[in-house]
């Protein structure tokens, strides 16, 4: 029974590496020997296929979570799905719904190639170069934090020039992360089960994995300060926190927890550690519920609180994460169906990303409620 699930398993992330590629854009010059332009003449059929990988792969994860909780699996299986996982979708087209890793890679050129400042300069401004055809952010600067454009220079120079292998060391250095991550939670864990709630998230896998984005580094390095932070290294935590603030700005949220910890050190206090995982995992959240004040929320967003899932025994939270992170899947479908992003389109992707969460939340409110009146 174990070789066939994982077997189907590994059939399955062929069949999302292939479908994968059906999404090339049509001024992707460098793939235009692929290019089928299915993704945007077949739009209803493509958007119910999107549809179906998404609820098989949540399928894959509760059955694997059930094995994993029965001893059925162990590390052996474990590495074994990450492996694959890792394996087959590195090999993914990384711009199925999402065209941020062109932007990382633009950004890198506008400071390595041109040595000009991504803060000041557009890659709109170097009107030969080729990424302009298929970037969707090629008037603005630059996204990101300085520590992530200069950690960009490894996968660009890796590239020697050449995009598709830029293309793909760009992808190998999220994943190097990932699995770094993987490692630091099961230390932090110590539980392999714990682990795979994060490590084989569909969310996580399909945005890190597959897509490439660059909120695994940030969390890896939050994460790995934590670490340092129960082992009182402090230089390491103070240099870790400040690569993870310096990628994306979103861990600034934690300040409150680590400033929390050190002052409990310095009273000679015990630290309840599961009280700060649960407040890291709700502060993530927090800034995660507040982006839309910048632009809008984007699934892989859910990479800051998901993170914790392994290290957080609230049953509620638990739950509320997880069908978030199967909905905010789901926000891709009203465009790829669609075709634009105004019309329904926003209406519908609000819907869809809290519909279930908020769901999860009613359930619980009623169980408790119908438990407590039993009680009585």
């Amino acid at each position: 029974m174990k070789k066939v699930i994982l077997g189907l398993y590994i059939l399955f992330l062929i069949f999302i590496t292939v479908f994968s590629y059906l999404f090339i854009d049509p001024n992707l010059i460098y793939l235009k020997q692929i290019f089928t332009g299915l993704a945007f003449t077949q739009r209803f059929a493509v958007t119910a296929i999107y549809a179906s990988i998404i609820v098989i792969f949540f399928v894959f994860y509760l059955i694997f979570l059930n094995f994993f909780k029965r001893g059925i699996f162990n590390s052996r299986e474990f590495k074994l799905i990450v492996g694959a996982t890792a394996l087959i979708l590195f090999f993914a087209y990384p711009a199925t719904v999402s065209y941020d890793i062109f932007n990382y890679i633009a950004t890198s050129k506008v400071l390595f190639l041109y040595h000009e400042n991504p803060y000041l300069i557009m890659p709109i401004h170097f009107t030969g170069d080729p990424i302009l055809l298929f970037m969707h952010a090629a008037n603005k600067t630059a996204l990101y934090g300085p520590f992530w454009i200069l950690l960009t220079g490894i996968p660009y120079f890796l590239g020697f020039g050449n995009f598709l292998v830029t293309l793909f060391t760009f992808k190998f250095f999220t994943l190097a992360f990932y699995l770094g991550t993987i490692i630091i939670l099961h230390r932090l864990s110590k539980n392999i089960y714990l682990t795979a709630f994060f490590a084989l998230n569909p969310l996580v896998i399909l945005e890190i994995l597959a897509s490439g984005h660059n909120d695994i580094v940030m969390m890896f390095f939050a994460l790995v300060a934590l670490y340092f932070l129960k082992e009182k290294k402090w230089f390491w935590l103070i240099l870790f926190l400040t690569f993870s603030i310096l990628i994306k700005f979103a861990t600034l949220f934690l300040l409150p927890v680590f400033a929390y910890v050190v002052f409990n050190y310095f009273k000679s206090r015990k630290v309840d550690w599961e009280k700060v995982y649960y407040l890291s995992s709700l502060l993530m959240f927090l800034i995660f519920l507040l982006s839309p004040i910048r632009e809008e929320i984007y699934p892989w967003y859910a990479i800051w609180f998901l993170i914790f899932i392994p290290l957080i025994k609230n049953r509620l939270m638990k739950y509320v994460y997880l069908t978030f992170s199967f909905s905010l899947l789901l926000r891709d479908l009203p465009f790829m169906l669609l075709g634009t992003y105004f019309g329904p389109t926003p209406l519908i992707k609000s819907v869809v990303s809290f519909i279930f969460p908020l769901l999860t939340v009613i359930y619980f409110l009623l169980a408790k409620s119908k438990f407590v009146i039993n009680k009585k």
